[in-house]
C-alpha cells in the first residue's frame, strides 16, 4: 500500500510540473529549442535531450515564480493552473520557487561558465519581472521578456553548439535580433488576457493604448518579416511565403478582437515567431 501511495505522490508531483509549463510548450519550448539548434548548430542528436532540459527546468522557474504572485488572479481567470487548481499549495509552491534558484544555477555550472551566466541572468530577471513588478507595466514588461527570452535561447545555443564557451557570430545576431522582435512585438500575448491584467491594475499595451498597439502588430509582424529575410538572405519564395504569412497574423489583430479570436492570433504568431528563427 506505502508503493501505491508513493507512485500516486510521484504522480501527482509530475503532472503539477507538466502544468506549471504546459501553456508555453508552443510559445517557449519549441521556438527556443528550434533556435538553438538551428543557431548552434546542434553538435550530436544528445546534446537536443540536454537543450530541452535546461529550457524547461529554467521555464518552470520563472513560471511558478510568476504564479505564486498573485494566484487569486489566477483562480479568476487561468483556474486550470496548479495552484487554484489544488494540485499543490501557495506555501509549497512558494518553497519549490526558491528551491528552483540553486537547482538551476548548479545544473548550468556542469555545462560551462557561459551557460551559468545566463541561468544567473534569468534568475535576476525573474526577479525583477515578479517580486519588483517589471510586469505591471507594458515598457518594462516587454523589455523584460525580450532580455528573459534572449537568455533563454543563449543558454540554449550554448548547449546545443560545439564550443559552449561561446557563440557563433551568426547564432549572437539571431540572439541580437530576437531582443528588438520580441521586445516590439510581445502584446501579441496580452491581448487575450486583458480581463484579468485589467482587474489587478496591469498597464499591458492593449489596455493602456489599445487601438495603436494593434496597429503595431499589423505593421510590426511583417516589417520584422521584411527585415529578416534580407538579413538571412531567403530566397524569393520563401520570403514571400513569411512576408505574407506574417501580414495575415498581424491583419487578423486588428479585425479579430473577441478573446477567443486572440487566443487564436497568439497561437498563430507563435508560430511566426518559431519560423523566424
Amino acid at each position: 500500500m506505502s508503493a501505491l501511495v508513493f507512485g500516486r505522490a510521484i504522480s501527482k508531483s509530475l503532472v503539477t510540473l507538466h502544468l506549471f509549463t504546459q501553456n508555453d510548450i508552443l510559445t517557449t519550448i519549441i521556438p527556443t529549442t528550434l533556435f538553438a539548434l538551428v543557431a548552434a548548430p546542434l553538435c550530436n542528436p544528445y546534446r537536443c535531450v540536454h537543450v530541452v532540459w535546461w529550457i524547461w527546468l529554467h521555464l518552470l522557474h520563472f513560471n511558478v515564480a510568476n504564479q505564486v504572485i498573485d494566484p487569486a488572479e489566477d483562480g479568476r481567470n487561468k483556474a486550470s493552473r496548479p495552484i487554484p487548481a489544488g494540485y499543490i499549495s501557495l506555501r509549497h509552491a512558494t518553497y519549490l520557487r526558491w528551491s528552483l534558484v540553486p537547482i538551476c544555477l548548479i545544473s548550468s555550472a556542469f555545462y560551462s561558465i557561459q551557460v551559468l551566466s545566463a541561468s544567473l541572468a534569468i534568475t535576476l530577471l525573474t526577479l525583477w519581472y515578479n517580486e519588483f513588478k517589471a510586469h505591471s507595466h507594458w515598457f518594462s514588461k516587454n523589455l523584460m521578456t525580450g532580455l528573459g527570452y534572449a537568455c533563454f535561447q543563449a543558454g540554449a545555443t550554448l548547449i546545443a553548439g560545439r564550443d559552449m564557451s561561446q557563440l557563433e557570430p551568426n547564432a549572437l545576431l539571431a540572439v541580437l535580433l530576437s531582443i528588438a522582435m520580441f521586445a516590439t512585438t510581445l502584446q501579441a500575448q496580452d491581448f487575450k488576457d486583458q480581463e484579468g491584467d485589467r482587474s489587478i491594475g496591469r498597464r499591458t499595451l492593449p489596455i493602456a493604448h489599445p487601438s495603436p498597439a494593434r496597429l503595431s502588430m499589423f505593421v510590426g509582424l511583417p516589417m520584422w518579416s521584411i527585415c529578416l529575410t534580407q538579413v538571412w538572405e531567403m530566397d524569393a519564395f520563401c520570403s514571400v511565403a513569411f512576408v505574407f504569412y506574417a501580414g495575415l497574423v498581424g491583419f487578423r489583430f486588428m479585425v479579430c478582437k473577441t478573446t477567443q479570436a486572440d487566443r487564436l492570433s497568439c497561437k498563430l504568431y507563435s508560430v511566426s515567431y518559431t519560423s523566424s528563427v
